[in-house]
């Protein structure tokens, strides 16, 4: 692969992660919405823009073959569930004053998927690895003792997105036609919400003011765009690479969250995420060593 082809990789893969770890901004500008119709049109909106990147990149859509592999397609029920559950679960929490707990959620997301491995493709642990749950588990623990309450944003996200990369990785299908079908799936259900919504007489689409329509209608391109960057830069640039870049959108949200939105950072709380970078610190050990031995 030549340098242009890389340089363009990492370009993409930041523009991703970045645009990720600004997401919190966009749903704030929503908090006149309620997060169930802020994911429903999300969804709904998400299909359209979808087809049209795909017709704009000259990608072909496979519906027609991925629902006649029975295995694929369940797979991607699977898949649909579990990431319609992670955007509620952040849409929410944003909507909340709890940008700090995805934060904290994204940054224990590793340490996740390294169970993962353990306890579905039953992969043995380095000592470092080892170390690096270990931690990740007192940050949790100092959450329940500290507060007396299970960090369950934090958890719910971590664990929800876990399992979705964990399934969509064995799944042989393309990032933007496994997206359209994803969508596709949850469509009617979205649908069907918004029409209740409507008939119930309680939507905000339409009724509130043209710029929340917009940004409504726009919840499609926040979701797709970083998706396609990242799918780009994850075929110019190292997996490994790909895996550093991961935690520049949790930074991002978790300075949103104590800078600009002014959620609270006690001591107390600030050991939990201290635990957890430790945590992260001895996830990247390997891969570097790695990375600088092939360099």
């Amino acid at each position: 692969m030549n340098a242009k082809a890389e340089t363009n990789g990492w370009f993409f893969g930041i523009g991703a992660f970045v645009l990720w770890g600004l997401v919190p901004i966009y749903f704030k500008a929503l908090d006149k919405v309620s997060a169930p119709e802020i994911l429903a049109h999300r969804i709904a909106w998400c299909v359209p823009v979808t087809l049209i990147f795909m017709w704009v990149l000259s990608k072909r859509v496979l519906i027609s073959s991925i629902i006649a592999d029975k295995k694929l397609l369940l797979g991607l029920f699977s898949s649909t569930a579990l990431v319609s559950c992670n955007w509620y679960i952040f849409t929410w929490a944003v909507t909340h004053e709890q940008i700090l707990a995805t934060s904290l959620g994204y940054f224990i997301n590793p340490i996740m998927s390294i169970l993962m491995g353990v306890f579905f493709l039953q992969e043995k642990l380095r000592p470092l690895q080892w170390a690096a749950v270990i931690a990740a588990i007192l940050g949790v623990a100092n959450q329940i003792v500290v507060y007396g309450e299970f960090p369950w944003i934090a958890l719910s996200l971590a664990t929800s997105f876990a399992l979705y990369g964990f399934i969509r990785k064995q799944l042989q299908v393309d990032s933007l036609n496994g997206l359209l079908v994803e969508t596709t799936i949850a469509l009617p259900f979205a649908a069907a919400f918004i029409g209740w919504m409507f008939f119930q007489e309680k939507a905000a689409f339409l009724n509130i003011s043209w710029s929340i329509d917009l940004l409504l209608i726009s919840g499609g391109v926040v979701t797709a765009v970083p998706l396609i960057w990242f799918a780009a830069a994850a075929k110019k640039i190292p997996l490994n690479s790909v895996g550093f870049l991961q935690f520049i959108a949790p930074s991002i949200t978790f300075l949103l969250a104590t800078q600009y939105y002014g959620e609270p950072l006690g001591t107390k709380q600030l050991l939990s995420f201290v635990f957890i970078w430790i945590g992260l610190v001895l996830y990247l050990i390997n891969p570097i060593r790695n990375m600088l031995a092939r360099s």
